[in-house]
């Protein structure tokens, strides 16, 4: 049997159930050699989302329901993952000599072409990560054991704790020494370019640096920490999922992204910044002005100069054919198809304004209740202007008109959809002490939709701050 030999008192019930699950792996682990473990939360989005890959402040918190990864080196020449929460190809093996010295675009190719197996791209891509960016020398074999208690497909950033876990075990496996925001960096290059998804960095940074109860405070641009946020003692966040399940690579998501990068490449040529092309599709521009980000841009600029010189729409290929290309590197602009650009563009610059008020209101020694309905207030705005982007769901919007409906004479203060939207959970700010009003709109959804709810609560620390445990046999 396997067991810690030290472990956070915060997450120790956690652990416990984490090693319930190892040891009923048996036959997985070697016991002549130690195991290293690491730990990565998800995420609730509170006020941000999708602003992050434009440069905006996001506030997230670090959830209590987090994955785990245990590495051990191996003497096979092959790359063993296996998963607790893969039902159809739970275990992945890889010869050691297919994944050295790949590429991104080979691994991509490598890791993703057959369904079943691609969810070892988010773990065996970190791995091509490291080797590319660190000068990781791939020369042993390793066995990796995954276990997640994050819901997938839930917008609550399954995907980056996964990551997380992974690159924190194998850095340490690997005696690397690689900070809290250079690991976040490192993952999103794992989703960006092996697993193909064109995510922003919110996810990955509240997943290694995030601390418990309190909100990482992020500006993306492109990866800055700012000071945290201590809840407020009067106020707690919870998460209800919709039953819909949410997938940051559709094409909703991807269609957006795209929008706003275009809004900014207009943006940019109608404020005759200079503009440099660089082989198909990509630009450079030289923006001292926004510093190269939407969010930048004021709400009141936006409004006076830009905006309705904005299309609402655009065809790939007429974009191409006037602008080249935009500066963003993890999208494809598809000539064939049509994109929405001044409401995907119109987004990130009232969120960041949004999300500073929000936390404006937050630092106040003690919130009134009119603080607290506008906590309340700016969270519908931005649940508004998702809608608007295209990136609801009737889940979604159900759940935020339940809680609108109930209101602060029910403690309920605001609610929004998390992270890249079109499905997935939805965060709702309430008083301390509202569990049951918050198991009571659950039910209600449940009830009308017929679909199954999950409701998320609590907080735990991100992966540098739980550090990485060995596990020995007793």
């Amino acid at each position: 049997m396997w067991r810690f030999t030290d472990v956070p008192e915060s997450t120790r019930a956690d652990a416990e159930r984490f090693l319930s699950n190892l040891n009923n792996q048996a036959d997985f682990f070697s016991p002549q050699q130690s195991i290293v473990v690491a730990r990565a939360p998800g995420r609730l989005d509170l006020m941000g989302g999708i602003a992050d890959y434009s440069g905006a402040l996001v506030l997230e918190l670090p959830l209590a329901a987090a994955t785990w990864a245990a590495v051990q080196f191996s003497d096979e020449p092959a790359i063993t993952l296996r998963s607790t929460g893969v039902e159809d190809t739970p275990q992945v093996t890889i010869e050691l000599a297919e994944l050295a010295r790949l590429d991104y675009a080979a691994a991509h190719t490598l890791l993703t072409r057959d369904p079943e197996r691609s969810w070892a791209a988010y773990v065996a891509g970190c791995l091509i990560v490291l080797q590319r960016e660190c000068g990781l020398l791939l020369e042993r074999g390793l066995r990796l054991f995954l276990h997640s208690n994050v819901p997938a497909g839930k917008g609550v950033s399954s995907s980056a704790a996964l990551e997380v876990a992974t690159m924190q075990a194998l850095s340490t496996l690997y005696d690397m020494h690689i900070a809290g925001r250079e690991l976040a960096l490192l993952c999103q290059k794992v989703e960006n370019l092996v697993v193909g998804a064109p995510c922003g960095i919110m996810d990955q940074m509240t997943s290694a640096c995030g601390e418990q109860d309190s909100l990482l405070a992020l500006l993306c641009q492109p990866a800055e920490l700012q000071e945290s946020i201590t809840l407020p003692n009067e106020l707690e966040v919870w998460g209800i999922d919709s039953g819909i399940r949410h997938a940051v690579t559709g094409a909703d998501y991807g269609s957006v992204r795209i929008g706003a990068f275009m809004g900014y490449r207009i943006i940019a040529d109608l404020a005759d910044l200079p503009v440099q092309t660089h082989g198909e599709q990509s630009v450079s521009i030289e923006d001292s002005r926004w510093q190269g980000y939407l969010a930048n841009i004021s709400p009141s600029l936006w409004e006076r100069a830009y905006r309705d010189r904005l299309p609402h729409q655009i065809h790939g290929a007429a974009f191409l054919r006037q602008y080249q290309g935009s500066t963003d590197s993890v999208t494809h602009i598809d000539p064939t198809c049509t994109y929405a650009v001044r409401q995907p563009t119109a987004h990130p610059i009232y969120e960041h304004h949004r999300v500073r008020l929000f936390r404006a209101l937050l630092a106040r020694p003690a919130l009134t209740d009119e603080d607290c309905y506008l906590l309340g207030e700016l969270m519908y705005q931005s649940h508004a202007s998702y809608s608007a982007c295209g990136l609801g769901s009737n889940g979604t919007d159900r759940l935020v008109e339940l809680v609108r409906q109930a209101g602060p004479t029910a403690n309920l203060y605001g609610a929004k959809i998390t992270g890249g939207g079109s499905g997935g959970t939805v965060a709702v700010l309430a008083r301390r002490g509202s569990q049951a009003q918050i198991e009571h709109i659950a039910a209600l959804y449940a009830q009308e939709t017929g679909h199954a709810v999950e409701i998320l609560g609590g907080s735990s620390p991100g992966a540098v701050a739980w550090g990485s445990q060995q596990l020995v046999v007793t």
